[in-house]
């Protein structure tokens, strides 16, 4: 908020205040500002260290030598104090290493501490006296170039995160201060003609690892000699540092390890062997590294072993830290950015031109976009309106185009390309999940190999003819089943969590300074939002925050607003209806995307809207005229049937008729469902909660039913244990006193008893009786576990450009069961 807005707020606060003659708490924004700024709080003062360079200096010096360069920190040593301190975390704070195991003793990757390189991080500090029984703190470092403003002069910043690795994974991609801006790094830039010179690329090199080692340097004796400090859940421990995994992209990695662009960070595999599967091979070492030194020249280092050797490591300076053995790996940039959208996408856009020509290719990629535009509404499904053709990508659409694509192109390629897609997207959506077990693991290597083998079409069909080599990020998915045993889901390590965290700690203050020297700004708004980050912590520990002034004031009142006696219970409900009835949006516009939900963590659960809908008949027969089912008596009968008999019905004898139900019907226009779903964003407890529309008009439009997830056989695995279904009608009534919500849905089967050769997924079609009538039935809520996607099998459809996604589910007559919606529908359904 601007600083003429402050005011202009507290002077309404004064306003409110003058009739009781009272004063708002802060005069002005000079005055609100002095309170935040002397608060200690999360204070961690910036300091400021310049840097130039020492070398020797030719007679016309080139700018970047004669440059002082400023960088900003943080003393490390207190940021880190601060997050182990923080109370926030006492039930989501691993205080040492842990190995887990599920029900049928197989290992499970979660959290970093879950992983081996923590564990023999510990047992390295217990083996010296002086360390033994210490708490280990990994720090979690991440930087990552990001621009402000291209219009006003490409203004770029380069800012320096850190976490600890003692917080859980969901904390972390949820920010809540585990994640803290530490630096601003400084960018050299020199005039082209010199870009490239190598006196200007050490220089930059050595820059960057000297400076961070500047930065972490008040960590160092507390990495030897441990520290007492106080942990989330209040205990006092004896706490030792060490550097943990590093996040960067691939073009931050090759600064940070020190290695040449083009090579692999991880493993020493040489440049022309990047395409061979090479899972299990070496990683880079320093040792190795160093040895290497003794016995080849630079330009051998650089050519052969792809090793730049005039630069020293910033770990080299703080003990028991390897950084080739910390680079984690970055799904955001390597796997879904990189090798999905920039890779495969775009290679089956260069083969539709190869095989039909730039003209019909054209044609093919104009359906391709309005299949993808034309995929039924779901929760949290990214709608693209001029399906995946444009030109600026984030990190999110990409991941909404792999939701969708497969079922959109699948017609157009050859069907071991659609092989070689699916077995990539089954690893992308394997490996981001928060809970990786080694059966996982193993999965995850024959979708490699799968994919290893199925891509080679791209070199036959002329897309790659000189194969996979020149692609370090293809290369990088090897490593992953070894990144997950080291350091745990790989979720918990990925730039998105830095990408995201630039909006909060750079952009947004960015766009609130002035523009002039706008630095020293964006540190002053960091500052103060750390500090009123850690008073919150800190109020809500103390139960200062407990409600809000609006509850307060209206409990001061309740003796007033009591409901006055003798008012009928009927009315009450009826008036109650009438304050609800206030719009046409879908559940008075609830968040399309799913919500967050603070555990606690349960299964699953669905429920009934708030809402009753007015618009309804409230006797059946009047109920089944007005939707146009006149088979609804006859199924709300048989739905008692088995809801109060333990036996089925003999095949000799005839359904009973319905009994008679106690009261009205109410119908409803959605449902929502509650699951465990920590892969996906989730709250505390991995808990989320969607929304399941049975609706005539959705925002005032067409109408949208969505399609819902059915146990069928709960001894079954996957799909073969559920039903699909569209949901019809969403209402409850009573019988015999018991109170039963319910669903009227419309089945659908599957084609075949497993799931599609080509795409993986499972293809069902809507039920139809002899009539040619849609095969209904009604379920219990309870039978219901959540929403399910359901996209069109195209065939050789031509679709018009105003076809729209409402009609999707009517138009066709085979669809497959998305696994790729969400991974928690991947999960359960595959």
């Amino acid at each position: 908020m601007s600083q003429s807005y402050v005011d202009e707020l507290l002077e309404l606060w004064a306003a409110s205040l003058v009739p009781l003659g009272g004063l708002p708490p802060f005069a002005d924004f000079k005055d609100l500002f002095a309170v935040i700024d002397s608060t200690s709080l999360g204070d961690a003062p910036w300091i400021t260290m310049k840097a130039r360079y020492k070398g020797d200096f030719p007679p016309d010096a080139p700018s970047w030598m004669t440059t002082e360069y400023e960088i900003s920190y943080r003393d490390t040593l207190i940021c880190a104090r601060h997050m182990v301190g923080n109370p926030d975390f006492a039930k989501e704070f691993d205080v040492a290493p842990y190995r887990e195991y599920n029900a049928s003793f197989t290992r499970r990757y979660t959290n970093l501490m879950s992983g081996d390189w923590a564990w023999e991080q510990a047992d390295l500090i217990a083996e010296n006296p002086m360390t033994h029984g210490a708490m280990f703190c990994p720090i979690i470092l991440g930087s990552d170039k990001t621009t402000v403003s291209v219009a006003t002069g490409q203004n770029d910043y380069h800012p320096l995160y850190m976490s600890l690795g003692n917080v859980w994974n969901n904390v972390r991609k949820e920010h809540r201060n585990a994640v803290v801006l530490i630096a601003f790094l400084a960018i050299p830039k020199t005039e082209k003609q010199y870009a490239n010179d190598p006196a200007f690329r050490q220089f930059r090199r050595n820059l960057f690892h000297q400076t961070l080692s500047e930065i972490l340097r008040p960590l160092r004796p507390a990495m030897s000699e441990p520290e007492v400090t106080q942990c989330p859940d209040g205990h006092y421990r004896r706490t030792i540092y060490g550097l943990g995994p590093y996040i960067a992209d691939y073009m931050e990695q090759v600064v940070v390890t020190n290695v040449v662009q083009g090579w692999c960070v991880t493993c020493p595999t040489r440049r022309q062997s990047l395409e061979e599967f090479c899972e299990g091979w070496n990683i880079r070492s320093r040792e190795h590294t160093k040895l290497l030194m003794k016995g080849f020249d630079a330009k051998t280092l650089w050519n052969d072993y792809g090793v730049v050797s005039d630069v020293e490591p910033f770990t080299d300076n703080f003990p028991r830290a390897d950084i080739c053995q910390l680079m984690s790996g970055d799904l955001l940039h390597q796997i879904i950015k990189g090798c999905f959208k920039d890779h495969l996408v775009d290679w089956v856009n260069d083969y539709l031109k190869i095989e039909h020509g730039e003209a019909r290719a054209s044609e093919i990629m104009d359906q391709i976009d309005r299949r993808i535009t034309a995929v039924p509404h779901f929760s949290g499904l990214r709608n693209f309106k001029q399906g995946r053709d444009f030109k600026q990508w984030t990190g999110d659409d990409s991941k909404g185009l792999m939701k969708v694509y497969l079922p959109a192109v699948v017609d157009f390629i050859p069907p071991d390309m659609t092989r070689a897609l699916s077995s990539f997207m089954e690893f992308v959506y394997l490996v981001r999940r928060s809970v990786v077990t080694e059966d996982d693991v193993g999965r995850i290597s024959d979708c490699l190999q799968r994919y290893h083998r199925y891509r080679e079409i791209f070199r036959t069909t002329g897309v790659r003819p000189d194969g996979f080599s020149s692609l370090p990020r293809q290369h990088s998915a090897n490593h992953y089943p070894d990144h997950i045993r080291k350091f745990g889901a790989p979720n918990g390590l990925c730039s998105s969590i830095t990408e995201s965290k630039h909006i909060r700690a750079v952009k947004e203050p960015w766009r609130r300074s002035s523009k002039h020297n706008a630095l020293g700004q964006m540190l002053r708004t960091n500052q103060r939002l750390d500090k009123l980050a850690a008073s919150r912590v800190n109020f809500q520990a103390r139960g200062m925050l407990e409600g809000t002034c609006l509850t307060a004031a209206l409990k001061s009142l309740a003796d007033d607003d009591a409901k006055p006696e003798g008012a009928e219970e009927g009315e009450e409900e009826e008036e109650e209806e009438e304050e609800e009835e206030v719009t046409n949006l879908p559940d008075g516009g609830h968040n399309e995307d799913g919500e967050v939900v603070e555990g606690p963590t349960v299964l699953g659960d669905v429920s009934l809207a708030k809402r009753r809908e007015r618009a309804y008949p409230r006797t059946l027969d009047e109920l089944s005229s007005h939707i146009g089912i006149p088979e609804l008596r006859e199924l709300v009968a048989s739905f008692l049937y088995y809801q109060t008999n333990l036996e089925p019905l003999p095949d000799d004898l005839p359904l009973p008729p319905c009994p008679p139900l106690d009261g009205p019907i109410y119908v409803f226009h959605s449902a929502a469902a509650t699951f465990y779903a920590p892969s996906d964003i989730s709250g505390i407890g991995g808990m989320r909660r969607e929304r399941i529309h049975a609706m005539p008009s959705w925002y005032r439009g067409p109408p949208r039913y969505d399609c819902v997830f059915a146990e069928k056989d709960n001894t079954l695995d996957g799909f073969l244990g559920l039903h699909a279904a569209r949901v019809r009608l969403f209402f409850s009534f009573k019988h015999s006193g018991i109170e039963y919500p319910c669903a009227l849905v419309h089945w659908f089967s599957p084609v075949a008893d497993e799931p599609d050769d080509l795409t993986g997924m499972w293809v069902v079609e809507p039920d139809i009786n002899v009539d040619g009538t849609h095969s209904y039935g009604i379920v219990h809520l309870d039978c219901i576990l959540r929403a399910a996607h359901l996209i069109p099998v195209y065939g050789d459809a031509v679709l018009p450009p105003d076809f729209h996604p409402s009609q999707s589910l009517d138009a066709f007559r085979a669809f497959y069961v998305n696994k790729f919606a969400d991974h928690h529908a991947h999960e359960i359904a595959y």
